[in-house]
């Protein structure tokens, strides 16, 4: 006989047993993907580049959970289909098949908890390296709610591809006849197929047409900070050939701001003249002409072939240009000089990059090579000096115009880039053949006879030894954009294997696929970060200005000057703009 209590449990045992099932069958969890979702999880708050905050990393962290689970069921449904179908495996009791389960639950928790504890660590050592607050232990570990709440969203997105495969497969079936053995991968084929053709076409189009439209709305609004200058010396002047309201957001706050004749005087305690400003927008070319001849008619309005130095910038993008390298050389040569820019996007600098990298090498070609004709004109001896800049994307459109060193060195006065892109052309080709062992974070190529690479003031050296014209890239070794590359995918970089920059964290390691995914998050928020460090070259690029041009009789008390002006006009814009 039973006893009562004996049968009451049998019955609880029976009705949490069905309980579970039915638990299970609703969450429907899959734990070899779990197990790997944990695995990416922890690897993707590994240290990176640049800090990030919870709310950043939640979201990183949940994509890479969500490829960890993807990845683990595919492993999974294989060792079902070709190793369990062949070898027969003994199934375990469900009292086991529960332990077993409720123990990778428990473990899969404490592993993500304990890695959220000692990512927060290294945010800190990342932050203090950069010389920025911390982030406390408490506040990161929010990390992990928002990680399982876009962990969650992402497969249930692909469940719901999964049944737009099952329906296809059916009517694949029943109307055309597949095999219904075939009909599941073939109704993924023609899913993807369809996906990819889209994308390529009607999709890829529409987004960039979409994009394009939203930005120009942007572009098209006047910032209350940017007044129409009444100075002839600035396009978008009563007296300019490109009207104000084409110059785009970017090109009137260029011409709008920056140092005036009085300006310069009162800061470095010379009479100076008033800088002249030229910018082509979009929208400022009508008729047959091109942006580059508007931007040469525009040169030669202000009489910028009689100054002492001009220089051509590539713009970023939407049009950008960097107010304090255009400030600084203002500055250091009291006003003596000509700045042209034009723009060809209304995208920003990750959208261009992705879709106008052959806009801007084209349009920087076009205008370096319309501005050089003319220069050439000038009787020599009274030709400006010519120099040329680029920042980020725009230094990659910047090294499009010349051919190599040779076709550089022979046209220009100096170079100064800034951030540039790991696929930049000519960048690689003098890091790849940089001098035996100088690193790829600082490297010395030539001895640094012709071109040189610096993150401070001090790796610019003595320009006693620095033949002229001088090329110089500033790169800081935190910065995602100069490092990313889909190398990294595969092969460990010189960068983490070689002594690393001295804001790079000491416990960041390469590891394939994993650092490639960090270096690429790190370069949406490559800006989040205090100058020095990321993507933030501030007050550096006078100093780079000071070492390529040599400005002359610029004291050291003066260009402190300058570096207080600029560090204070940064800090305005950023307020404002």
């Amino acid at each position: 006989m039973v006893s009562a209590t004996g049968s009451t449990l049998v019955t609880l045992r029976t009705r949490g047993a069905r309980v579970l099932r039915r638990v299970e069958d609703i969450v429907d969890l899959n734990y070899p993907g779990l197990v790997l979702a944990t695995l990416f999880f922890a690897l993707s708050v590994t240290p990176s580049l640049v800090p990030r905050d919870w709310l950043f990393q939640g979201l990183i962290s949940g994509i890479n959970a969500a490829i960890g689970y993807g990845l683990g069921c595919v492993l999974e449904w294989a060792f079902r289909r070709w190793v369990r179908a062949r070898i027969p495996i003994p199934s375990p009791s469900d009292r086991l098949r529960y332990a077993i389960k409720a123990t990778v639950l428990v473990v899969c928790a404490l592993v993500a908890a304990l890695m959220l504890v000692q990512s927060a660590r290294w945010q800190r050592e990342i932050t203090s390296l950069m010389g920025m607050a911390g982030t406390t232990t408490t506040a990161y570990l929010r990390t992990g709610l928002l990680s399982v709440a876009v962990g969650v969203a992402v497969v249930a997105a692909y469940r719901t591809v999964r049944v737009l495969v099952l329906v296809l497969a059916r009517q694949l079936n029943r109307w055309v006849r597949v095999p219904r053995e075939l009909a599941p991968a073939a109704g993924a084929l023609v899913l993807v197929v369809l996906a990819v053709t889209i994308f390529n076409g009607v999709a890829s189009r529409a987004f960039f047409a979409v994009a394009n439209s939203a930005f120009s709305v942007r572009n098209d609004r006047v910032s209350q900070f940017a007044v129409q200058p009444a100075k002839p010396e600035r396009s978008g002047s009563p007296a300019s050939l490109a009207p104000w309201e084409t110059l785009g957001f970017e090109g009137r706050w260029f011409v709008s701001n920056g140092p005036s004749a009085d300006d310069i005087t009162e800061v470095t305690g010379k009479p100076a003249q008033e800088p002249i400003r030229a910018y082509v927008g979009l929208e400022s070319v009508t008729g047959e002409q091109t942006a580059a001849q508007l931007a040469v008619d525009e040169l030669e309005r202000t009489k910028a072939f009689e100054r002492e130095a001009m220089v051509v910038v590539t713009t970023t993008g939407t049009g950008w240009v960097n107010s304090t390298a255009a400030g600084a050389i203002e500055y250091l040569y009291g006003g003596d000089t000509a700045i042209v820019a034009t723009q060809y996007s209304y995208l920003p600098s990750v959208l261009s990059f992705l879709s106008d990298r052959e806009k801007a090498a084209a349009a920087s070609r076009e205008l370096f090579d319309a501005v050089y004709q003319r220069w050439l004109a000038q009787p020599e001896g009274q030709r400006p000096k010519l120099f040329v800049y680029g920042e980020s994307l725009g230094s990659q459109g910047s090294e499009e115009a010349f051919d190599g060193l040779a076709d550089l060195r022979e046209k220009v006065d100096g170079a100064l880039w800034v951030g540039p892109p790991n696929s930049n052309r000519l960048w690689r080709q003098f890091v790849d053949r940089r001098d035996p062992g100088s690193p790829e974070v600082a490297p010395v190529y030539a001895d640094g006879l012709v071109v040189r690479f610096a993150d401070d003031a001090g790796d610019l050296g003595s320009v006693e030894r620095w033949r002229e014209p001088r090329i110089a890239y500033l790169q800081l070794p935190s910065d995602p954009i100069v490092w990313w590359s889909a190398d990294l995918i595969f092969t460990q970089p010189d960068w983490l294997s070689e002594p690393r920059g001295p804001d790079v964290s000491t416990q960041m390691r390469w590891a394939p696929f994993v650092t490639f995914w960090q270096v690429t998050a790190d370069l949406t928020n490559a800006q989040g970060v205090v100058d020095g460090h990321g993507h933030r070259y501030g007050s550096l690029v006078l100093d780079g200005w000071l070492a390529v041009a040599e400005p002359p009789g610029v004291s050291a008390e003066v260009v402190e000057s300058i570096r207080a002006a600029l560090e204070s006009a940064d800090e305005y814009e950023r307020q404002v703009k």
